[in-house]
This record gives C-alpha cells, sequence and structure tokens, in this order.
C-alpha cells in the first residue's frame, strides 16, 4: 500500500487518474463537487493519514483501488472525496462534508454504487442535521423546500440505521440517463445551498456540534457493506482503522 500525497490542484482534472475509468456519473459527479468547492470555498490541503491517500488491493482475485482527496476550510474541517473501483464490476463515489464542531452546520453527504456494465444502482444525497433535536437549520429548510419538485421511478429504502439523515435525503436507482442528471442537478443544488450558507455561517462555542457529528459519524459506521467489503480485501484490523481514521472520523 502505497500513499499518494495530494497536493491542492489547480483543476479538477489533475486530481485523479481512477475516474476517467469510472461510470460516466461518477466522473460528472466528481468534477461538479469539486467545482463547488473551488467556487463557493477558500480550500486549504489536508493531511491525509499516512498509507490511506491511494490504496491498492485485492478482492476475490479482483484488483480494488482507492483514491482519497481532503480539503480543509474556516467552516469545515474536512471535505472527503473517495473513488473507488473493484475490477470492472463496482465503481464507487464517496463524499462527505464535515463541518468544525463549532458550526451549526448540516452534513452534507453523498454516494454512488454501480459500474459501467450494469449502471448505477445506489445514488444518495443528503445534508443530515447535527442539532441534538435532529433538525435542520431554518434557512436550509427554506431553501431545500423551494427546490423544484423531483420525480424518480425507484426511490430506495433508507437502512435502518438511517435516523441520520434529514427528510430531503434523495436514495434512489437511476432508472434511465435522463434520471442521472436530474440527480446531478440535485446534487449541485444542495452543493451550492450548503456552501452559500456555509460562507454566511459564524462559529459558537468550540465543540457545541461535536456530539451530533460523533452520532453521525457511529451511525454510519454500521455500514456493514462497506465494513465487509474492506475486510475482504484488507483485513479486519485495517478496515477498522479505514472506517474510523478516514471514512467517518471525529
Amino acid at each position: 500500500m502505497t500513499e499518494i500525497n495530494v497536493d491542492l490542484p489547480k483543476t479538477s482534472s489533475n486530481n485523479s487518474s481512477l475516474r476517467s475509468h469510472q461510470h460516466p456519473l461518477i466522473q460528472k459527479m466528481a468534477e461538479a463537487i469539486e467545482a463547488s468547492w473551488h467556487k463557493y470555498l477558500d480550500l486549504s490541503p489536508y493531511h491525509i493519514p499516512e498509507g490511506l491517500g491511494y490504496v491498492e488491493g485485492k478482492l476475490e482475485g479482483e484488483r480494488l483501488v482507492i483514491e482519497n482527496v481532503c480539503y480543509q476550510t474556516p467552516q469545515f474541517r474536512k471535505l472527503h472525496l473517495e473513488l473507488a473501483q473493484v475490477g470492472n464490476n463496482l465503481d464507487i463515489l464517496h463524499c462527505v462534508m464535515f463541518p468544525r464542531p463549532e458550526y451549526g452546520l448540516p452534513i452534507l453527504g453523498a454516494d454512488l454504487v454501480g459500474s459501467k456494465k450494469g449502471g448505477i444502482s445506489a445514488a444518495i444525497i443528503d445534508l443530515s442535521p447535527v442539532n441534538l433535536d435532529r433538525t435542520l437549520p431554518a434557512a436550509y429548510t427554506q431553501e431545500l423546500q423551494e427546490l423544484p419538485p423531483h420525480s424518480f421511478s425507484q426511490v430506495r429504502d433508507i437502512p435502518d440505521w438511517g435516523d441520520i439523515f434529514s427528510p430531503f435525503c434523495l436514495f434512489i436507482r437511476p432508472g434511465s440517463p435522463a434520471e442521472e442528471e436530474q440527480f446531478l442537478a440535485r446534487v449541485n443544488q444542495y452543493l451550492a445551498i450548503h456552501c452559500t450558507q456555509a460562507n454566511q455561517s459564524q462559529p459558537e462555542a468550540e465543540g457545541t456540534y461535536l456530539p451530533g457529528q460523533q452520532y453521525y459519524c457511529h451511525k454510519q459506521q454500521q455500514n456493514d457493506k462497506t465494513r465487509r467489503v474492506l475486510e475482504k480485501a484488507f483485513g479486519q484490523e485495517w478496515a477498522e482503522n479505514y472506517m474510523t481514521q478516514m471514512l467517518f472520523d471525529v
């Protein structure tokens, strides 16, 4: 396993060699996420734990590759974009925007799972609240309610551990290229709202929202599908370290 030290790129096209081999929606969404970050936020490099920036392994005889890019800003302690691929059978995009715990901002999380051959099987985007009462700030609720309505043919069920998600969580299986584009448009809308609200926000007492982030990470670490894939490829100890130090660290 080798780490790539990721410097702050001037353009997202310099950022990843993996995405060019992934499903087109993953390519477009990765570009959209980074474009929003560069457009709205004051980015600086984030130190990725040693050995976790770029990882290669084997999963049931197939090559598994994971690439991570991370940044930080005055409002966000960690902006994380992960791309992963297992042979030609599985493409993954995972993104989380963790606010600094003195900011009452929700946690934006987005995932795509699929392959070029089989299409996208799961697409999710949400702004998850970190308040103890599990509600979004009023400004977010108002803006999200004003977004144009959407219609998807295959809406998926929220997992059992998904009480962290907001009423605006969108979890689907795109049924056509048009639905893929509609999902991507909604991601861009969520990103614009989130980044704009972040720039207008003010910090509160240090650590005010840490319990909310801890709860979010605890719930996400219960995602058995992710954990099983990592354990099969790299072993239980490595998987636990990656889940708690890279994906959902507190």
